[in-house]
């Protein structure tokens, strides 16, 4: 029988990640209720069990008597002395409890205690399985919609993708492998409840973790993710060490980095750009593929204004104001866009700079040209999106 026990703990040790001192904790547990309801009850009742062979006893602690007035707590000194013979009046005897000698009721009753035992240390285990996981990324493979979502399975428990955290006009059809971000981990009475995410900005940042080693080992860090789910995704990076291009590793040869990321999010548009303490140098680099005439930044309050080339302001604000949403979001500034023609009819040359407006022309252009020298090389971008940005300015 405690071969056959410790066999059967194992194999849910192995199969279900429980424990094996939880169940012989239900099981110690079982036996205290099958004898409170077989004797009415269990506070004399003692329940051994040897954690390495799983081998029990069950005892009772009675006392002996003359006359007996409760059976269960006590013993005769006739029956004391058949177990021990130097017993006398007073002593406490360990009297055995058989198991078998349990009636039917007791017996199922014990079942059911294990068997809840059973069941929630499996909860417990899914739920600190998964807890550990919250605000990461973990596979999955879609099994059916749920009326408003879609549920997803992720190997030994299945988690809810609502309709809000889709990626708009994504379709997902059943038997689709996926990865999703684990927005939040619930425990409940039936068991976990998982919440996830493919529209998530963090999707990205962990999709780049994993395509990216240099990320792993902290040589390059993600400073800021904005996303437009479905549609175009921006990413400000940083490298830790002057010898590595931050956003050349990210792309990798070929695009081969950036074109898996992309891959997994159905054709999401990316770009990648360089991060940069100086806030009017981020936010030039947040507005790419556009070029930049100047940048006037206000960091106490957020703001900057920024002046393009006529030809280049379609482009900067870019198709439904997409490309000025996103800069905004990844850097925090609110920003003004205006084209040089409507900078020079304000008056912002001269009110800035202090010049006529030939003048600030010429100083402008030439500020931004030496600080983004070399910058078509230092701010790659994968041909999709250079693509992207030729025919949003077109449209415009």
């Amino acid at each position: 029988m405690a071969s056959e026990l410790k066999e059967a703990l194992e194999i849910l040790e192995k199969e279900k990640n429980i424990s094996k001192e939880a169940i012989l904790e239900g099981i110690e547990q079982s036996l205290m209720q099958a004898c409170k309801n077989h004797f009415g009850k269990a506070d004399n009742v003692v329940v051994n069990i040897d954690p390495e062979t799983c081998d029990f006893s069950v005892y009772a602690n009675k006392e002996v008597v003359e006359n007996v007035e409760d059976p269960v707590l006590q013993i005769s000194l006739l029956d004391a002395k058949k177990i021990k013979t130097s017993h006398e009046i007073g002593d406490i005897v360990r009297v055995p409890i058989e198991s078998k000698s349990f009636g039917r009721i007791a017996t199922q009753n014990a079942k059911n205690v294990i068997l809840q035992k059973i069941r929630e240390e499996e909860r417990r285990s899914l739920y600190n399985r998964y807890f550990e996981r919250e605000h990461d990324m973990v596979s999955g493979i879609v099994q059916r919609n749920i009326g408003k979502g879609v549920n997803v399975n992720l190997g030994k428990i299945d988690a809810i993708l609502s309709d809000s955290e889709m990626v708009p006009g994504e379709v997902l059809k059943p038997h689709d492998r996926i990865k999703v971000y684990v927005l939040e981990v619930r425990d409940t009475p039936r068991g976990p409840r998982i919440l996830v995410s493919r529209s998530h900005p963090d999707l990205v940042k962990r999709l780049f973790e994993a395509e990216v080693t240099e990320i792993q080992e902290g040589i390059i860090e993600i400073k800021s993710i904005a996303r437009e789910a479905g549609s175009r995704t921006k990413i400000a990076v940083y490298s830790n060490d002057p010898d590595v291009d931050a956003v050349g590793a990210c792309v990798g040869m070929n695009g081969i980095r950036v074109g898996a990321v992309v891959d997994e999010l159905k054709g999401e548009k990316i770009d990648i750009i360089n991060w940069d303490e100086n806030p009017a140098l981020l936010i030039e680099n947040a507005l790419s593929p556009a070029k930049v005439i100047s940048v006037l930044a206000d960091p106490e309050d957020r703001m900057a204004l920024v002046i393009v080339p006529d030809y280049q302001l379609s482009l900067a604000i870019g198709k439904e104001g997409q490309n000025a949403r996103l800069a905004a979001k990844l850097t925090g500034f609110k920003i003004d866009i205006k084209s040089e023609t409507q900078a020079k009819e304000e008056g912002i040359f001269e009110e800035y700079f202090g010049e006529d407006d030939e003048d600030a022309e010429d100083v402008e252009y030439a500020e931004a040209e030496d600080e983004t020298d070399g910058s078509d090389e230092e701010q790659e971008m994968t041909e999709a999106n250079a693509e992207e940005g030729e025919t949003e300015q077109a449209d415009e």
